[in-house]
Parts: structure tokens; C-alpha cells; sequence
């Protein structure tokens, strides 16, 4: 029971069609969760992965973890095949991007965190490019977090895809609206693969 507890925290939604596209899953932690699908081209796989990193205030061998864990599960992914990468990263990046122009945009929100800096670091060393930050948007089509009282809001959430892949990236924003029945908003991708 504990295991089945454990492995309940991500989960990916997807649609009658994408689940025909599926070739696996497999959740790795209560925190990692992973996703293969076929693509129109035969020789280029998608690989998403969802993620829920530790808070910024969690002991740093708990992040160190959760980030040795991330970082082996994106090198087992092949050079020509497509990675997503999402979740709760508690991770707030900031938008200034000098140093990192390949990476993100400078459309981040607030300024960057410890975990940030990690997450940023991993997508340097992984070649992602971070979506939330490319997109210029209102306020309110970037965080993805409310604090239960509305005061707060934060962009912590993340979308990203590796970077050969960036221009098939047409948009990353916030959809409000869906009830989640959580205090995380929803983000959404949108691109062309084709």
C-alpha cells in the first residue's frame, strides 16, 4: 500500500489520441514520473517527464536527490528524441537571462531562487529551453501558483522542451479557469511537431 501511495502524487493526462501514441511509462519516485510516445516522424520519440521538486526550503540533500535522479533519467534519453520536461519545480527563475540567452527568455517573473538556480543548471547542462520565460505575457498568464490568501503569486512551474526543438515551441502560458482543486494553475505548451 505504501508503494501504491507513493507513486499516486504525479500523473499525466493526455488525450484518446496521444494514448494511442504511447509506447510506455514508468513512474521512477513520488516525485518523477516518465512518458514515451511515437511521433509522426519514425526516427524522433517524445519523452515527457513530470516532475514535483522539493520546496526551496527542503534540506539540500533532498534537492540534491531529486536533481541527481532528474539528471539521470534525461540522460537516458537518445540525442535525436524530443524531451518535455514539466512540473512543480518551486522553482523561480527570475527575468533577467544575461548568461543564459540560449535557455530562457526574459519573461520570467519575480527573481530567481535557490531552486532556480538548479533548475536552471540542470537545463544547461541538458540543453532545454525554459517556455514560461519566452513569452511575453500579462502577469496573470505567467505565475503559476496563488497563495491560499491571493496575495502571492509566483512562476514556479515550468514547461520546458530541448533546445533543437525550440522553434516548434508557438506559445507557454497560464490557463486560468480549470478548476484543479489545487492552489497551482494550469500550464500549457502549445507548439507544432510537425
Amino acid at each position: 500500500m505504501k508503494k501504491m501511495e507513493q507513486m499516486t502524487q504525479r500523473a499525466i493526462m493526455m488525450t484518446k489520441e496521444t494514448r494511442k501514441a504511447l509506447i510506455a511509462w514508468e513512474p521512477i519516485s513520488s516525485r518523477l514520473i516518465t512518458a514515451s510516445f511515437r511521433t509522426n516522424n519514425r526516427r524522433v520519440k517524445a519523452h515527457t517527464i513530470q516532475c514535483y521538486a522539493p520546496t526551496n526550503d527542503a534540506v539540500d540533500d533532498v534537492k540534491a536527490r531529486f536533481y541527481d535522479s532528474l539528471n539521470h533519467l534525461l540522460g537516458r534519453v537518445g540525442a535525436r528524441d524530443l524531451i518535455i520536461l514539466m512540473g512543480d519545480f518551486n522553482a523561480k527563475i527570475g527575468g533577467r537571462n544575461e548568461g543564459y540567452e540560449e535557455l530562457m527568455g526574459k519573461h520570467g517573473v519575480g527573481k530567481m531562487n535557490e531552486n532556480g538556480e538548479m533548475f536552471v543548471e540542470t537545463c544547461v547542462n541538458n540543453h532545454l529551453v525554459i517556455g514560461g520565460s519566452v513569452f511575453p505575457h500579462k502577469i496573470i498568464h505567467k505565475t503559476t501558483w496563488v497563495s491560499p490568501d491571493h496575495v502571492t503569486e509566483n512562476l514556479i512551474d515550468h514547461i520546458c522542451i530541448c533546445r533543437k526543438f525550440k522553434r516548434s515551441m508557438e506559445d507557454v502560458r497560464t490557463r486560468r479557469g480549470p478548476d484543479a482543486a489545487s492552489d497551482h494553475l494550469h500550464i500549457c505548451w502549445y507548439g507544432n511537431l510537425n
